[in-house]
């Protein structure tokens, strides 16, 4: 028994020492060249290896640096660099056949540079074709079988991938890249899952199948796989330019689909601190949107057939189709909101940029809106009409801003505004924002018309009538059917609105109907006051 455990421990030991020797014994670097040579043909790119080593306990070969050219017709800088790649083998036909037969492989800490041309070319689609790059010093002999494209693991760790289109002015950058794909081949699907963190804030994961792999273009390699974006800043990330006045954080919960030609991509979209045109101030309320996207890769458009925008309880619909042209992205949707309460609407005035008069609020009520929204991100224009019945303009001091008139009317005043209904239409672009076929009903004050505009820091050009409900002041002297009509405009700003009647216009409406001396010594009087001038002695 005893001689039986000498015996195994002999073993042991030799089998120990043939482990820690093979290392010494077998130089891996023999088999770089061949490694570098199946790799450049496999991907179609020049394929550079550091110093190999053997590790037998760990089944493996790694290399101190790994490079992968770009396309040359992109870049003369890598594609990919990394500091690290180990390469899982089978040891034994190895050892014994030096056969190099590939299980598993794993980058660590990659540098992967991603670029679009302006045609809408990626950099990685010619991966896997005929290579452009210069022959290896020591290609594979010419009885060596093919490259074996199948591998039970690959594996992404701690990566970093640079994203870069046409017209941007920094890429996207994706910090933390973990990716892991289990059984990949190229002529079947595999399943693959990645991880990242967005630079500028936010979080990547996808999770799904991917393949087989389309030998002519990679870009169009057939996929699907769950989608999560949480917490993305849209501006400091560069999904959204800056100077569209469009922002906020979001967070995408969905799936994507590519038959290699169309992507699919559908889900929910929530959104914080909303900004959605120049001027804006980020809403405290979120928002949701439910959405199904169509995109073309080939004609570089798409269409958003299903779009519904929750605010609170209100909701609208949004549709449309959307272009890019280089770094523009041309837009052409609609927007339609029928009945949507007011009350769920007020927080999103200040995204808007809708300023309403100091101290105002609306309260109550439905707004109705049909708008085209059509043009560049950053140079949108948008037009329709818009309609708000039976809501209430609170803590607006119609009476002072409307003294003169109310005075001449003899209108009951108050604190408070109450429209039974509010229409008009609408023409908005970057500059200015004209309305025209303004027509409102007030409680207590009667029926307004007109038109004009507003720029865009506010400041307002109305040309305005007000047929007043007549109650009993000095308009009635002159007025025999109840009511008054008065021309005025409304100048200032949308904070600080200025009501400016106009006299003369006020004067020539009603000496028309002029009947009486009396009549026209009240008009006389009215048009003294106003204009200042002094009564004869």
């Amino acid at each position: 028994m005893k001689r039986v455990a000498r015996v195994f421990a002999v073993l042991v030991v030799l089998l120990l020492v043939v482990a820690i020797s093979l290392p010494f014994l077998i130089d891996a670097n023999q088999f770089r060249p061949r490694l570098e040579a199946e790799l450049t043909k496999a991907l179609g790119r020049d394929v550079k290896l550091g110093d190999l080593k053997l590790s037998i306990l760990s089944g493996g070969v790694t290399a101190t640096d790994l490079s992968i050219a770009d396309d040359p017709a992109f870049s003369k800088t890598a594609f990919v660099s990394a500091k690290s790649l180990a390469v899982g083998v089978e040891l034994q036909p190895l050892i014994f056949s030096k056969k190099l037969n590939v299980t598993a492989i794993t980058i660590d800490r990659p540098e992967i540079s991603l670029i679009q041309s302006a045609a809408g070319v990626w950099n990685f689609s010619s991966l896997g074709g005929k290579s452009s790059a210069p022959k290896t010093a020591d290609p594979p002999p010419s009885n060596s079988p093919p490259p074996d494209l199948s591998v039970k693991l690959v594996k992404i760790t701690g990566g970093r991938i640079s994203l870069k289109k046409p017209g941007d002015p920094q890429p996207q950058v994706l910090d933390k890249v973990s990716l892991e794909v289990k059984d990949f081949s190229a002529a079947s699907s595999f399943p693959f899952s990645l991880a990242a963190t967005i630079q500028g804030g936010g979080d990547l994961k996808l999770d799904g199948k991917a393949g087989p792999l389309d030998s002519a273009d990679l870009a169009a390699t057939p996929f699907q796989a769950n989608l999560k974006l949480s917490s993305v800043d849209l501006v400091p990330t560069g999904f959204v330019r800056a100077s569209t006045g469009f922002g906020g954080v979001v967070s995408i919960d969905g799936s994507v689909a590519s038959n290699g030609r169309a992507i699919q991509v559908k889900g929910a979209i929530k959104a914080d601190k909303l900004k959605i045109v120049k001027g804006g101030t980020p809403a405290r309320k979120p928002v949701a949107f439910d959405f199904t996207l169509n995109h073309d890769t080939l004609k570089h458009s798409g269409t958003l057939s299903s779009g519904v925008v929750h605010i609170g309880s209100a909701q609208a619909a949004l549709t449309g189709t959307y272009r890019l042209e280089g770094a523009e992205t041309l837009l052409n949707m609609k927007l339609a909101a029928p009945s949507m309460a007011v009350s769920e609407l007020v927080e999103m005035l200040p995204p808007l940029d809708v300023v309403l008069p100091n101290g105002s609020s609306l309260q109550g009520g439905t707004l109705t809106t049909n708008l085209a929204v059509e043009g560049p991100s950053d140079k949108l224009v948008a037009a329709g009409s818009l309609a708000i019945k039976n809501t209430k303009l609170a803590g607006f001091d119609l009476g002072s801003k409307l003294k003169t008139i109310a005075t001449i009317a003899g209108i009951k005043v108050a604190r408070d505004t109450d429209f039974q209904n509010l229409s008009a239409d609408v023409h908005s672009d970057p500059a200015v924002t004209r309305v025209e076929n303004i027509s409102v009903t007030a409680t207590d004050i009667g029926e307004l018309t007109g038109a004009g505009s507003m720029t865009a820091a506010h400041a307002l050009d109305f040309k305005m009538r007000a047929k007043l409900r007549n109650s009993g002041g000095v308009m009635s002297i002159v007025s025999t059917k109840g009511e008054a009509t008065i021309p005025f405009s409304i100048q200032g700003t949308s904070s600080d609105p200025k009501f400016v009647p106009d006299v003369r216009g006020i004067a020539t409406e009603q000496l028309k109907s002029l009947t009486s001396p009396e009549t026209g010594k009240a008009v006389d009087g009215i048009i003294n006051g106003l204009f200042g001038r002094k009564k004869p002695n």
